[in-house]
């Protein structure tokens, strides 16, 4: 047993349970040590178990941890006989039963993957999801309802402290830091170098506060990694970057002059919409009313064309105006000589007047854009079919020519026919030798454009198997990236295991070990085999000598029987046979009688030994102090409920 004890106890601490290094068997747990690493074994396998790691001190809160316990192991499909005594007065071989169970049952790597050794940082996550997830699923508590910071939680219900201190709010600031410096290939001026060696102060120093240097280093890195990613996806996966076949240093500059163009024209119209906003709103009602009179006069005095009924429009439009202006003008000259109500009752009226007016000069002049509408587009129809008719005149001009050369020609017709006949045989002939050496030059011109033309398309086809060559090594290079920084974790993680762990632990000696167990093992195999093929035989040797026996005595019974009846020497011959077979099957009767009494006497012994195993004595006084220590807590119970 000490070698199944030294593979459990090495188990145990490298799932982070807290042994010491002096223990080297079972028997030496103590009831904490059993308690926390039976939870510590149930966390691993399952991260939502939500038990204590200690005992607390009431003795009612111990049994129902140790209940709890039993029932999870129990859950879990423990078959043997479990309860709280099993925990709290532990027996060397039920705890050992206990522990094989659980480790058997902690969780195994597939054999594809990479066997992970649980070091203190795999440990420390694990914790933090289990704590984080049972924060989660645990009910919110007001700030006011928990007493120093205890909070009742868990399965049995515990006291957990809950919140935290120092806490201050996220405040980043905007921090520089040296670019370019770690990359050979970058070229860095002179006058940036000698900035970030003297003048650049440190990122400790660049935040006003020093709470606010993490939020800062934190919001940096995060910009800077976006920044890095989003230029990766658009360069390697955007229509406009590897397609486009520009170097990064062209495609960055025209982007930079595209985002240009477009701020400036974006700042453009932003300012002509806040001139022409304020131009609407600024200035009184005198300004508006003037600017829409000089508005209309050089509408009018620009476009004197027109009907007379725009003319009247316009003309009655203007006296309007003036008729508006004259009445404000008057209005201000007249003297403040009435009251205040009288002034605020005129002043009402003509705001009241004046509104009404305006209502209607806004309508005229909705009016008027509308008219001015209907004029262009009838302005646009017109031009239209002026251009239509030009282009019928310049047809008719050609055609009027063409006949008018005809009618010129008729009246020598024969001499002209045969001149034109001739000036068509010529033009033909000179066409055919055209044809001729155009066919001469169009082959060789032909047979380049399709080489040309193919060393194209092979060329394009080349560049996208190329691209798509270059996209499928970034996915590759970001892969093996990947794999590289897990693998260097893990590094990092067996490093860090491997310095944790005792250097006088020997693997070889461990695998000595358990192959001297399994040989052994086979050793004893194959002795207990010869021990039954020894049993089996000498069984089948006693069931034959019996059967002999019997078959003997009942002959032997026959022969003196039959003489018996004659000779009175056979009598008492057939008298000792009966009295000897039955002493004889005594006999036999007391040998199986004192074998079982002997097997019963071994069993007995290994009943005392596993009692004496059991430590039934000391379980009996810690019984005996934990009965008392229940008495006195009832008693201070019942007590303060009397007081109460």
């Amino acid at each position: 047993m000490e070698e199944v004890d030294n593979i459990i106890i090495h188990t145990l601490k490298s799932i982070g349970c807290d042994i010491d290094d002096d223990i080297a068997s079972l028997s030496q747990f103590s009831t904490e040590v059993i308690v926390s690493s039976a939870v510590r074994c149930l966390t691993v396998i399952n991260s939502a178990t939500d038990l204590p790691p200690t005992l607390p001190q009431g003795m009612s809160a111990r049994f129902r941890v140790g209940t709890s316990l039993a029932t999870t192991l129990t859950d879990l499909g423990y078959r043997g006989e479990i309860g709280y005594q099993t925990f709290l007065y532990s027996n060397e071989n039920d705890i050992r039963k206990v522990f094989m169970f659980l480790v058997e049952k902690l969780p195994k790597e597939s054999s594809e993957a990479i066997e992970e050794t649980l070091g203190a940082g795999v440990l420390l996550q694990r914790s933090l999801a289990a704590e984080v997830a049972r924060r989660l699923n645990s009910p919110w508590t007001p700030p006011f309802m928990k007493s120093n910071g205890f909070v009742c939680r868990g399965k049995p219900p515990a006291l957990v402290r809950e919140g935290c201190k120092s806490m201050m709010g996220f405040h980043c600031t905007t921090i520089t830091s040296p670019l370019g410096v770690g990359d050979i290939t970058r070229k860095i001026l002179k006058e940036k170098r000698s900035y970030y060696a003297k003048d650049l102060p440190f990122i400790s120093e660049q935040p006003l506060y020093r709470h606010q240097l993490v939020p800062s280093v934190l919001e940096s890195n995060s910009v800077n990694y976006m920044a890095q990613m989003e230029w990766e996806n658009e360069w390697n996966q955007g229509e406009a970057g590897l397609p486009s076949r520009l170097s990064q240093q062209e495609y960055k500059a025209r982007k930079r002059q595209r985002i240009e163009k477009k701020l400036a024209e974006n700042v453009r119209q932003g300012i002509q919409k806040a001139a022409v906003s304020t131009e609407t709103t600024s200035g009184d009602l005198m300004t508006v009313l003037t600017s829409i009179g000089k508005q209309s006069s050089v509408s009018s005095a620009s476009k004197t064309k027109g009907s007379r009924f725009t003319h009247t429009e316009k003309l009655q439009f203007a006296q309007d105006e003036e008729k508006t202006v004259n009445q404000i003008k008057e209005a201000s000259a007249v003297t403040t000589v009435e009251t205040e109500e009288e002034v605020q009752k005129k002043q009402g009226e003509e705001i009241t007047s004046l509104k009404s007016e305006l209502n209607d000069v806004s309508t005229k002049l909705d009016n008027l854009d509308l008219d001015m509408k209907k004029f262009t587009a009838n302005m646009q129809q017109m031009e239209e079919q002026i251009s239509l008719k030009k282009q019928n005149n310049k047809e008719k001009e050609g055609t009027y020519k063409v006949k008018k050369r005809t009618m010129d020609l008729l009246p020598d017709a024969e001499n002209n026919i045969a001149k034109l006949q001739g000036v068509v045989d010529s033009s033909a002939q000179r066409l055919v030798t055209l044809a001729s050496k155009w066919e001469s030059h169009r082959l060789p011109l032909i047979q380049q454009y399709r080489e040309l033309k193919k060393l194209n398309e092979n060329k394009a086809s080349d560049a996208e198997k190329k691209l798509e060559e270059i996209k499928v090594l970034r996915e590759k290079m970001k892969e093996v990236a990947g794999e590289a920084r897990a693998k260097e974790e893990l590094h990092k993680q067996l490093v860090s295991e491997y310095d944790r762990i005792t250097k006088d632990v020997n693997r070889s000696a461990y695998t000595k070990r358990i192959m001297e167990i399994v040989g052994n093992i086979k050793k004893q195999k194959g002795e207990i085999g010869k021990v039954l093929i020894d049993t089996r035989a000498i069984q089948k040797e006693i069931n034959q000598l019996t059967g002999k026996l019997d078959r003997t005595f009942t002959v032997t019974d026959e022969l003196i029987f039959r003489d018996a009846k004659k000779d009175e020497a056979a009598r008492k011959a057939y008298k000792q046979l009966a009295a000897l077979h039955e002493n004889c099957d005594a006999l036999i009767q007391t040998v199986e009688d004192t074998g079982g009494i002997m097997r019963e006497i071994r069993d007995l012994e290994d009943q005392i030994e596993n009692e004496s195993k059991q430590k039934t004595l000391s379980s009996l006084e810690k019984i005996q102090k934990d009965l008392m220590q229940m008495k006195k807590e009832n008693s201070t119970l019942m007590s303060k409920l009397k007081k109460q």
